[in-house]
């Protein structure tokens, strides 16, 4: 069984490193998608492109 509650601590991860974590936490890829777009909507998760912030939309 995958443990949900898996603790992340605060440093900075690459995007596929934050899909690896999300994806080994959740049942399905239908649930890491909607971990993932939580995060970045919620703004829990910035993206940094050489040092600049960068806006994260999610469109259906």
């Amino acid at each position: 069984m995958k443990n949900p509650y898996r603790k992340i601590n605060r440093k900075k991860y690459t995007l596929g490193e934050l899909v690896e974590i999300v994806s080994s936490c959740a049942r399905d890829s239908r649930e890491s998608l909607a971990a993932l777009v939580d995060l970045f909507e919620s703004g829990r998760v910035k993206l940094v492109n050489h040092g600049k912030l960068k806006t994260v939309r999610v469109g259906c």
